[in-house]
């Protein structure tokens, strides 16, 4: 029997104006071979033919979305097939809030493709309802509304960019302030405001999380080491369940009020225990860069 080359598939569907041509270049970049606004029913008989490439071509990357029009309902079908056949794939959906895709379409002068004679939000609010169902079957979904151009490059990079198969996982640790708000991305958010806050010691108020003092106070508490040895338990034991379930990328978002002090030093500490124990982790501290005098972290 013929030996089916093992493939990395990522299927890029999600909103109109919410990143997906970034996606596909920057995965192309990444050594992907790329297509475009590929008909679904096309899907599942181009995997087979790139499965006998002899390995010439062992990752690839759809765009699938409603461009396709009639031929996009025929997607789940396809979806199906793929499954019966065996192929593993990755869908990783791309959205972003309706006031910037407006705002998107609106500098661009494009079209929606579901209003082109309506109103560009009319056609947002069609395309999210018609991929309800599809966002809930998605491994990655990544909301675009405060990302760059070249952030959404760098979370390319940060997904796709490694060598790892589907069945690795790469586990993202994002500390964060909660008076700027929840990480809209995270899959798993912790709130540690419960800590005692180094914020209300003078020598401590303009220091970070980075800082060994900081890292000192936070750490001593009773509290707090019973707390991360709770929470790293509980994610040593989630890990395998999500990667089981065919997920490649684990978001976790630490938050405290500002994001200076105690969630930097907890990130930290939940990153240091899973790359003890073999996990692939990122640590991010997002708001890190709003170091501002007087504000309460």
């Amino acid at each position: 029997m013929e030996q089916r080359i093992e493939l990395q598939i990522v299927i890029i569907t999600g909103l109109s104006g919410a990143g997906k041509t970034t996606a596909v270049r920057s995965l192309e970049d990444l050594g992907y071979y790329c297509i475009d606004n590929l008909p679904p029913t096309l899907i599942p008989k181009f995997i087979e033919l790139c499965s006998q490439s002899e390995g010439k071509i062992n990752k690839i990357a759809l765009v699938i979305d409603i461009r396709g029009g009639k031929f996009f309902e025929s997607f789940a079908e396809s979806l199906t097939a793929l499954d019966q056949i065996g192929f593993q794939y990755e869908i990783f959906f791309l959205e972003a809030s309706d006031d910037i895709l407006v705002r998107r379409f609106k500098e661009s002068r494009r079209r929606h493709p579901l209003a082109p004679l309506g109103s560009v939000l009319e056609g947002i609010l069609a395309e999210r309802k018609l991929l309800q169902d599809l966002r809930g079957r998605a491994n990655l979904i990544v909301d675009t509304s405060s990302l760059s151009v070249q952030d959404l490059k760098e979370k390319i990079i940060e997904l796709f960019g490694s060598n790892s198969t589907t069945a690795k996982m790469t586990i993202t640790l994002v500390s964060f302030g909660y008076k700027y708000g929840i990480p809209l991305d995270s899959d798993l958010v912790m709130d540690v405001r419960f800590l005692p806050n180094p914020f209300y010691l003078e020598e401590m108020r303009e220091q970070t999380g980075l800082d060994d003092p900081v890292k000192q106070f936070v750490l001593q508490h009773q509290t707090t080491r019973t707390f991360l040895q709770r929470f790293t338990n509980l994610l040593k034991f989630l890990i395998p369940h999500y990667i089981r379930e065919g997920k490649t990328h684990l978001g976790i978002a630490i938050g405290c009020t500002g994001g200076q002090h105690r969630s930097v030093v907890l990130a930290n500490s939940i990153g240091e225990a899973l790359n003890k124990k073999g996990f692939e982790v990122i640590v991010k501290h997002r708001d890190l860069p709003r170091r501002l005098p007087g504000v309460q972290r």
